[in-house]
């Protein structure tokens, strides 16, 4: 069987699964996950080549943490083969980016992961604190966690891409290793594109998530408190029953539009079965040596037209 394709994660030296575990429904975000369930998709996961696994103190107040590390610990692998990303700042009590907090954090997420590191660790949804914060006080508080060896790498996540530019603008060249970015490489929002050339010309490695666009490309609809225009929502509907009456899942055309671009290391999908990691691996593994379906994305590209590049606000006012 073909191999999932692993990519260079910016100057990291870390080669990242192009499909990535995201562990956000391992806390019982979209209903409850047993411990059996969590530990059998991420062993299902790593048999079948991905080996890149992110998760956030925030993701069901603390329990997608403890959960992964549960089921980390259970595979029984040397921890040089797998490559774990968690995140600071943002926690279910709320936000703060201050150095004491995210000091303090990175030894909890450790405890509950079960592990002397992390490779990568994220300042979470940053458009929600002051950025200048996160420039001044935040990522240097991080760089002194670097030379301690809890942490390999530094990232920052968030909505508007404007955040990653403001940031990475005002840091040290070097000081941020990586992005994360989500909703924006998808068929419906591929704003992330014009981004890619900038990004590599300051070394950033780029991880995007969401490829399903948080819901709105999957057959059973968005969650009721998605936050797209209801003009958004609809377009997506129609195109994902567009594609059912054709014999096609809009979800597997939605991933595999969002593997498509090289210079994206890893595509984070959320799992929480065994089913979810083979579906979104045998979409990979089709793309590989198919490719991908041509005339559908071209007509699902189509119908999406009007919306196309249509996004939300998230987080606060700067300056």
């Amino acid at each position: 069987m073909a191999k999932l394709e692993l990519r260079d994660l910016g100057k990291t030296g870390l080669k990242l699964s192009c499909v990535g575990f995201g562990a956000s429904p391992l806390g019982n975000v979209f209903g409850p996950v047993t411990e059996q369930e969590a530990n059998a998709a991420v062993r299902e996961a790593f048999r079948l080549g991905i080996n890149f696994f992110d998760t956030s103190p925030y993701y069901g107040g603390t329990v997608s943490e403890k959960a992964l590390g549960k089921a980390l610990k259970a595979m029984g692998v040397p921890r040089s083969e797998y490559i774990v990303s968690t995140k600071c700042g943002r926690y279910a009590e709320g936000f703060d980016f201050s150095a004491e907090r995210v000091t303090r954090s990175i030894d909890e997420s450790l405890e509950r992961l079960q592990l002397d590191y992390v490779d990568i660790l994220q300042c979470h949804d940053i458009e929600f604190g002051s950025l200048d914060q996160i420039v001044n006080e935040t990522i240097p508080a991080l760089q002194k966690l670097k030379e301690t060896g809890k942490i390999r790498f530094i990232g920052i996540t968030g909505l508007p891409l404007g955040v990653f530019t403001y940031v990475l603008d005002r840091v040290p060249p070097g000081a941020v290793d990586v992005i994360l970015s989500y909703c924006h490489y998808g068929i419906n929002d591929s704003t992330l594109e014009d981004l890619l050339p900038y990004l590599k010309n300051k070394g950033v490695g780029v991880i995007t998530a969401s490829p399903l666009a948080m819901g709105l490309l999957t057959e059973s609809g968005p969650p009721e408190w998605h936050p797209a225009s209801p003009e958004l929502k609809a377009a997506c509907q129609v195109s994902a029953a567009y594609c059912k009456e054709k014999g096609k899942n809009i979800s597997k055309l939605a991933m595999q539009y969002s593997l498509l671009n090289k210079d994206i290391a890893s595509v984070l999908v959320g799992m929480n079965s065994v089913s979810q990691v083979e579906i979104n691996v045998a979409a990979a593994i089709e793309l590989a040596t198919v490719g991908i379906d041509e005339k559908t994305l071209s007509e699902v590209e189509e119908l999406l037209k009007p919306v196309k590049n249509q996004t939300w606000p998230s987080g606060i006012q700067q300056g």
